[in-house]
């Protein structure tokens, strides 16, 4: 018979109360299904890893997203792009539209993906983490009223940034948080 630890267990519930937000969030970092899957499961190892040096069950969450956060960084200081010259004479094709990033939902990703980084964290912390001002504040090393402030600065660009689009892209962005 196998036993099973007490790490072991204490992982094992945290995997089932936090896998989905994990995804949730490392999906809106990226926008990939894939490579979002891979950066639960990369957090997850180092989670498993580090598991020892928590000492607040109340911080698991913020605990898991900033290493989340921090492996999707990882990602681009590895990652080199390719470069090549496109032609100025393209034709735009409406067939070649990815369907995911067509429609109001792909609009008010790409208007926070556009958003400053220092607008865009605690946004994404405080809608898809459900973060409060004080543990956003925390984790970003800041203060609360700092965090309200970014907040709401980004709420205005996002609205901004929305005015040309869609009104259900206006409407999903008035009614974040």
């Amino acid at each position: 018979m196998l036993r099973v630890s007490a790490r072991q267990r204490q992982f094992d519930a945290l995997v089932r109360v936090h896998a989905g937000d994990l995804y949730r969030f490392a999906y809106w970092l990226c926008g990939e299904d894939a490579r979002a899957q891979d950066l639960v499961q990369e957090t997850l190892l180092r989670a498993w890893r580090a598991l020892g040096s928590l000492r607040d069950d109340a911080a698991v969450k913020p605990w898991l997203l900033t290493i989340l956060r921090r492996e999707h960084a990882r990602g681009f200081e590895r990652k080199r792009f390719d470069l090549s010259e496109l032609d100025d004479d393209i034709a735009d094709d409406a067939s070649g539209i990815d369907p995911e990033r067509a429609g109001t939902d792909a609009q008010v990703r790409a208007a926070i993906l556009q958003l400053e980084s220092k607008y865009r964290e605690p946004l994404l912390m405080q809608v898809l983490g459900g973060f409060s001002c004080e543990e956003i504040a925390r984790e970003l090393h800041c203060k609360p009223g700092a965090v309200m402030t970014q907040l709401f600065r980004a709420r205005q660009k996002l609205r901004a940034a929305l005015d040309g689009g869609s009104a259900h892209a206006k409407e999903v962005a008035h009614g974040l948080p």
